[in-house]
């Protein structure tokens, strides 16, 4: 029984952290308020995506979901991130990992960018040299970011690509957004999106022709 209540997994206590219900209050507030913000302004999204993983993971960390009564963290997201938690996840982990990039050269480059960085900064960790990619980050569209980070990864060239838009309605969106965490969870979640979605395809695909050669016998 020595040591018990400094048990962790993953550096994160086993014994619940004492709440500090007036912290909490304020950190819950400022997640609602900037969420608020999201909803009336899409421009906003890139401006306080690093408050927002900060405050997430203060709420983890200390289990503020409490204060509402919640039984888990993952149920306080599926609250607040209704369509989909993997955006919470990823602000988390910009919050985590790159802590030596200024909050400024965060915003600026965006969250979409900032996630992206996040591979280089997990491979590489202690030996991370981030002002080389905060300049990338400046530079580079989205896209060609995102091909830097995958070569220096794979260190290889990524094959051609494009970009495919259809429309969705906002009630078909939760269904895509559970296929594609259940892929990702089948495949690794170190596969794009586009490979969840190529394997979702093909899936369906091989049942298509299945059926069909049933039918011509």
């Amino acid at each position: 029984m020595i040591g018990l209540s400094s048990l962790t997994i993953n550096g994160r206590s086993l014994v619940s952290p004492k709440l500090n219900s007036k912290r909490a209050s304020l950190v819950l507030s400022k997640i609602d308020e900037i969420l608020a913000w999201e909803k009336s302004s899409d421009q906003e999204r890139d401006v306080r995506f690093v408050e927002l993983g900060q405050y997430l993971c203060e709420v983890r960390a200390g289990q503020y979901c409490r204060l509402d009564n919640l039984r888990s963290f993952d149920e306080y997201l599926e609250q607040k991130f209704p369509e989909s938690r993997r955006k919470a996840y990823y602000l988390m982990a910009i919050h985590e990992h790159l802590p030596r990039i200024p909050k400024t050269d965060l915003n600026s480059m965006g969250w979409t960018k900032a996630r992206e960085l996040v591979k280089v900064a997990r491979r590489e960790g202690q030996n991370f040299d981030c002002a080389p990619w905060v300049h990338k980050a400046r530079e580079l569209p989205r896209e060609e970011f995102k091909r830097e980070v995958e070569k220096h990864l794979t260190g290889q060239e990524t094959e051609p690509w494009e970009i495919i838009y259809f429309k969705l309605y906002k009630s078909q969106l939760p269904v895509l957004e559970q296929a594609l965490e259940t892929a990702a969870l089948m495949l690794g979640s170190d596969k794009s999106r586009g490979y969840c979605l190529e394997m979702i395809c093909a899936d369906f695909l091989a049942g298509a022709n299945f059926e069909s050669l049933s039918i011509a016998k």
